[in-house]
């Protein structure tokens, strides 16, 4: 080898930055569950003071605060010895719901390293491994790391986007929420749109029953209900509106659950797909989002596909043009990106 010594110091800078990155994330999980980072936006704190009110050990406090300090997720006071949490920080790890919470990501990512013993084995037999094979703390940080964006762009962006939606939702509409998993999304819109009817619809029991739950905790009412079903079987022909969050490049015959739509929606209706941000060409993807998109594809999106029936494998990052494909091929003939966040793509179909 010829070994450039300072690209090869880049690397290794890199390295250390991705190593501390890795390791911080299971602290950012422990923090959220003990509730470490809320007590602690209440006020400036010393370790002691901060267990003493979580009820923690001040030993572990005091590390758990230190990586928190080398990481820039806390403050610190070198001449008080105390820790706090500046407004910004406050509103990223404390504000759950909100548009900048980002905890629900770290639960995401510790449970991919709890999959890594079977992904092992499917990358040699290059079988998949079901949404409904991880740990249960994937779907429950899903819920949490995706309901901030849903919060923020539902109601105000994506449904104004499309053609006369917002119109026919206010009025009174006939909604299917399609893979909607713990009912983030489906909650969402039925609580912004009172005059509509909503029914959530998932292969994953629990995920139905925790969104059954939840959506009575909310007192919606008989406006929204839940069921166990898939994109190509889920009941009923005759809605207005169709949405798919995050899951349409998850599915083994997406052509195939893209007929079923088609099927299922009024002759005027129309169905909102929200995918994850993709360029359609690999190297215009090799960028900060499409790591984590890439990554979070390899260990779940991608082997949730090849676990299902043909097993098309678009991945998380697919692209305009092959979900456009797959839209063609289930019969739409209208098909546009209806608009767009750093994080998202959110596309329109009809049938005419």
């Amino acid at each position: 080898m010829n070994i450039d010594e300072a690209k090869l110091n880049a690397f290794m800078g890199s390295f250390v930055h991705d190593l501390g990155a890795v390791m911080h994330a299971a602290t950012i999980v422990v923090g959220d569950r003990l509730g470490l980072y809320k007590a602690l936006a209440v006020e400036p704190s010393t370790p002691e003071a901060l267990a003493t009110r979580t009820g923690t050990d001040a030993r572990y406090v005091r590390e758990w605060l230190s990586a928190q300090a080398a990481s820039g997720y806390v403050r610190y006071e070198a001449d008080t010895g105390r820790f706090s949490l500046d407004d910004e920080q406050a509103f990223a790890l404390t504000v759950e719901g909100g548009p900048a919470f980002i905890p629900g990501a770290f639960e995401i990512a510790v449970a991919q390293f709890k999959a890594i013993p079977q992904m092992i084995e499917a990358f040699r037999s290059g079988q998949g491994l079901g949404w409904h094979e991880h740990d249960a703390a994937l779907f429950h940080g899903t819920e949490r790391f995706f309901r901030p964006g849903y919060a923020a762009n539902l109601v105000a962006n994506w449904i104004p986007s499309l053609d006369g939606i917002e119109a026919k939702l206010l009025a009174g509409a006939s909604v299917a929420d399609i893979g909607c998993g713990h009912g983030a999304s489906t909650l969402i819109m039925a609580e912004a749109f009172p005059a509509s009817r909503f029914v959530g619809f998932d292969y994953h029991e629990p995920s139905i029953g925790h969104a059954t739950d939840a959506a009575q905790r909310a007192g919606l009412g008989d406006r929204v209900q839940f069921a166990v079903a898939s994109a190509k079987t889920f009941p009923g022909n005759d809605y207005d509106f169709v949405a798919m969050f995050d899951c349409l490049h998850d599915m083994g015959d997406p052509v195939g659950a893209s007929s079923h739509i088609r099927s299922a929606l009024k002759p005027d209706g129309t169905w909102m797909i929200v995918e994850p941000f993709a360029h359609d060409h690999l190297e215009e993807n090799l960028n900060p989002v499409g790591r984590i998109f890439y990554s979070a594809s390899t260990f779940i999106c991608t082997p949730a596909s090849r676990s299902q029936e043909v097993g098309l494998c678009l991945g998380a990052q697919a692209g305009e043009a092959r979900i456009r494909d797959v839209v063609r091929q289930g019969g739409f003939d209208h098909f546009r990106r209806a608009t767009e966040t750093p994080f998202n793509l959110v596309y329109e179909a009809r049938r005419h």
